[in-house]
């Protein structure tokens, strides 16, 4: 069993910078993809980015979704088990619950059912 936690959300006008972080515990397996999706009010949960990882390999493929290309990035760091999204020139649109999610695969996967431990999720909002 993964545990998640993310922490880092909040309030920022548009244009700003939000630094989301994800910290797993617990079996997180020698190969994985970590995934960040986030849903608005009356909408689907949707892929937002992903990097995953092997014990074997000290590299990571990072995959976007095109809405947040050049402007988020996702990043990991495996002595803490944390991954992060740094997420520049924010904009309303970007305003939704960010959850972190696991795959016990070091194969990427853009849909949510495809991922089997989630956080509790932490709320960014953009103003305008």
């Amino acid at each position: 069993q993964v545990q998640l936690a993310e922490s880092g959300g909040g309030l920022v006008q548009a244009g700003g910078s939000l630094r989301l972080s994800c910290a797993a515990s617990g079996r997180t397996f020698s190969r994985n993809t970590m995934g960040w999706f986030r849903q608005a009010p009356g909408k689907e949960r949707e892929f937002v980015a992903a990097i995953n990882w092997s014990i074997n390999w000290s590299g990571g493929s990072t995959y976007y979704a095109d809405s947040v290309k050049g402007r988020f990035t996702i990043s990991r760091d495996n002595a803490k088990n944390t991954v992060y999204l740094q997420m520049n020139s924010l904009k309303p649109e970007d305003s939704a619950v960010y959850y972190c999610a696991h795959r016990a695969l070091m194969i990427t996967s853009t849909r949510p059912a495809e991922f089997g431990s989630w956080g509790q999720g932490t709320q960014v909002t953009v103003s305008s």
